[in-house]
């Protein structure tokens, strides 16, 4: 006789096929799932490193940031300081100058020139006087400008006494005074 089978075989097998389906499905999908968590938590961990280094870094530019702003504050300070110094260095220079301005103005003078009147303004220094010839007035304008304390004297006017005699003529000179505070107020001036 004919072996005839009843059971429900390929309802079974179906069973078994959707069954192993399911479980490499899930298979591979935790596979997958534990492949994308692995990249999530490297990439991730590489994230928060940068981050790190990114916070590490703006800590240490804040702190240089302040110390840059010190050593402007300390080079402000050292500025004012090298100006205080200056000044102090021209007054020193300066507080003798009357009696050198008499003492180089009698080295200078030469022979046939005289002087009727001083007058001092600033750091100009006016000469007014008298001189026996020109000669006498330009051998008193080289001894000026070789001078170590007088520089660029400059004739104002020179006139021949007519009243007087006519041997001696009036002068008027200006003459700059070198290294005197006016100087250094003028140079900040003029920068």
């Amino acid at each position: 006789m004919a072996y005839i089978n009843l059971l429900p075989w390929r309802e079974a097998a179906l069973k078994a096929k959707q069954k192993e389906y399911f479980t490499i499905l899930f298979a591979v999908g935790s596979i997958v799932l534990a492949f994308v968590l692995t990249f999530n938590f490297y990439y991730q961990a590489r994230i928060d490193g940068q981050n790190t280094k990114n916070q590490y870094l703006r800590n240490e530019i804040t702190q240089l940031d302040i110390q840059i702003a010190e050593i402007k504050t300390l080079n402000d300070k050292k500025k004012a300081l090298q100006q205080l110094i200056a000044v102090v260095e021209q007054l020193q220079r300066s507080r003798n100058v009357g009696t050198q301005v008499l003492d180089e103005i009698a080295k200078i003078i030469p022979n046939g020139i005289y002087i009727i009147e001083l007058e001092k303004r600033g750091n100009i220094l006016q000469l007014t006087g008298k001189s026996e010839s020109n000669n006498h007035l330009a051998n008193m304008i080289r001894a000026v400008e070789s001078s170590d304390l007088f520089v660029d004297a400059t004739p104002e006017s020179i006139t021949a006494d007519e009243s007087g005699s006519k041997l001696l003529s009036s002068f008027k000179m200006k003459v700059t005074i070198k290294g005197l505070v006016d100087d250094l107020s003028a140079n900040k001036g003029s920068k």
